[in-house]
């Protein structure tokens, strides 16, 4: 291959000559300004790849961005979800524990007149001149004066203060067992028998057959009937005077939101729906939006 200039009709011109093995050639005469526009083109092919390719990085870097800043909230999601299912177990926990304070004074008559349930404050439970800090040192306060009593076994139940309130009927007391069947699960603390952690159990599970009847533990409105998270199927009726039964779990639900129910009557069937091991019934009793001990209503 050979390369000359030279000179055409007053125009520069550039030969390039290419001579094969056995004699033959080819002759390519290319004008000055061709050259130069081929240059000029290839520099502009490499001013546009080099800045293609650099578009190209800074885009994977801000993809490479975008996925850590995602992966970052789905943590920070994860991380809410768990405090605040932390939140809601240790507001659970204070309910309860302030419900034994009302308990307490509604039962012991402490406090400088009784009072009826609907009207107690944790103020009836704190001895003369005691300044307690906070709303949990009143309940726990509650809480061991329980405990010192538990030798008077006649005066642990909340029956006597409810029923002598002029505010709640007695067909308002859930005072007959939903189902008859093993209590395996107590209300309070406990071992979630699913994932082992140590939780506060808001009721108590009675566990029968699948298909097992259940019913209403007294006169109410049913204001819930319907799947309801951990609980599975669940039916919440209202007893009145701030009173409220949940039943949970159920296979089959018999009544429906708004319909009047009477004590005893079969509301439900034992089922495993929701977060369960096992056929049995969840059972709640509920006073004034707080959970408390359903073993304190129940007869027998």
């Amino acid at each position: 291959m050979i390369f000359s200039s030279e000179t055409k009709k007053g125009a520069k011109v550039y030969t390039l000559l290419v001579v094969a093995p056995h004699g033959r050639s080819w002759k390519l005469q290319i004008p000055k300004y061709t050259l130069y526009a081929l240059v000029a083109l290839s520099l502009m092919g490499v001013v546009t790849l080099t800045a293609l390719a650099n578009s190209y990085a800074r885009m994977l870097l801000k993809v490479s961005n975008y996925n850590d800043l995602r992966a970052d909230r789905q943590a920070l999601k994860t991380k809410y979800r768990i405090l605040q299912t932390v939140v809601n177990h240790t507001n659970t926990q204070l309910s309860s524990l302030e419900s034994l304070a009302s308990e307490v004074a509604a039962s012991y008559g402490i406090g400088s007149q009784a009072r009826p349930l609907a009207h107690v404050t944790l103020a009836a439970v704190l001895p003369d001149g005691a300044q307690l800090g906070s709303r949990y040192d009143a309940s726990l306060y509650a809480f061991n004066m329980i405990e010192r009593s538990s030798a008077n076994p006649g005066r642990n139940s909340i029956l006597p203060g409810l029923l002598s309130s002029p505010l709640v009927h007695s067909s308002s007391i859930p005072s007959i067992w939903p189902v008859r069947g093993e209590v395996t699960d107590a209300f309070g603390e406990r071992i979630d028998p699913i994932s082992g952690d140590e939780a506060f159990h808001p009721g108590m599970d009675i566990a029968a057959p699948t298909g097992t009847v259940v019913r209403a533990a007294a006169d109410g409105i049913v204001v819930q009937a319907g799947g309801e998270a951990g609980y599975g199927n669940e039916i919440l009726i209202d007893h009145g005077s701030g009173i409220a039964t949940r039943y949970g779990h159920l296979r089959k639900i018999f009544v429906v939101e708004g319909q009047e129910v009477k004590q005893g009557q079969a509301i439900g069937s034992i089922g495993m729906t929701g977060r369960t091991t096992g056929p049995h019934l969840h059972y709640e009793v509920l006073v004034h939006n707080t959970p408390v001990n359903p073993a304190k209503f129940l007869h027998g």
